[in-house]
Order: C-alpha cells, then sequence, then structure tokens
C-alpha cells in the first residue's frame, strides 16, 4: 500500500497557524463539527477540549485543512520553536510569479528573512507568523 503524505506542524495557536497556511496554499480550514459533536456526545471529549465557533466545534489544540496536495495537521506545543527547522517547504511558483507570491503571503502574516540566488533561482525565505522557515522560488 503507497502512504499518503500529511505534513504536521507544531505552533502556540494552531488555528491561527493553520488558517496562514491554508490561504497560503489555496486550502480549506477542515469543519470538524461532525467528529467533535460525536466525540463530545460519546463522553470522548470534554467542553474544555473544544472550541465553540457558533454553528462550528473545533477541537482546541489541532486543526488541519486540505487541497491539492498533502494534508496540513497543526497542533498545539507548549514550547516554542527554538532552532532552524531541518525540514521545510518550498512553494515553487516561477520566477515570474514570485515575487508577487511574497507580496501576498507577507500580507497574510510572513515576514521576510531573505533572498539569494546562490544556488540558482532567486529564492525568497520567509517565516510563517510562528517563524517557521519556508521559500518561494
Amino acid at each position: 500500500m503507497t502512504p499518503t503524505l500529511q505534513i504536521v506542524l507544531d505552533a502556540t495557536d494552531p488555528h491561527a497557524l493553520v488558517r496562514f497556511w491554508a490561504a497560503a496554499l489555496h486550502y480549506e480550514v477542515e469543519d470538524h463539527t461532525a467528529v467533535v459533536d460525536g466525540l463530545l456526545a460519546a463522553g470522548h471529549l470534554t467542553p474544555e477540549e473544544v472550541l465553540d465557533d457558533g454553528d462550528r466545534r473545533r477541537f482546541r489544540d489541532v486543526a488541519a485543512a486540505r487541497g491539492a496536495g498533502p494534508r496540513l495537521f497543526v497542533q498545539r506545543v507548549p514550547e516554542p520553536r527554538t532552532a532552524k527547522n531541518r525540514m521545510h517547504l518550498d512553494l515553487q511558483v516561477g520566477a515570474d510569479a514570485a515575487p508577487a507570491e511574497v507580496e501576498r503571503l507577507v500580507a497574510l502574516g510572513a515576514q521576510v528573512l531573505w533572498t539569494t540566488a546562490d544556488r540558482g533561482p532567486v529564492t525568497t525565505t520567509l517565516g510563517d507568523p510562528e517563524g517557521n522557515e519556508f521559500c518561494v522560488s
């Protein structure tokens, strides 16, 4: 069986970070209302483990998004990021589209860290709202 790929990110605010990445990747944030309601009704979740947004209920400590690529799963961790990423995402949009894509991502909450062309194409390294590095080229 061929495995499916899910990318997991640690975060101090999983819901804010999943919204950023969903917008960045043109994904949709998953609606977990039915699952959460079922787990609450069965007594497997407590109300303290749930965020209630009116007609939508979410897990307090995890969030997810889906789109054309791998599923994105974001989980709450107690500690902040303290070192360089050992793995990062590369968003390859092409040289002509890259400057506008960087602008779009900055408007969503990313921060430009540096730009380089030392390995071929011009690549901009950014940090997401929690400081996780990713590249656009």
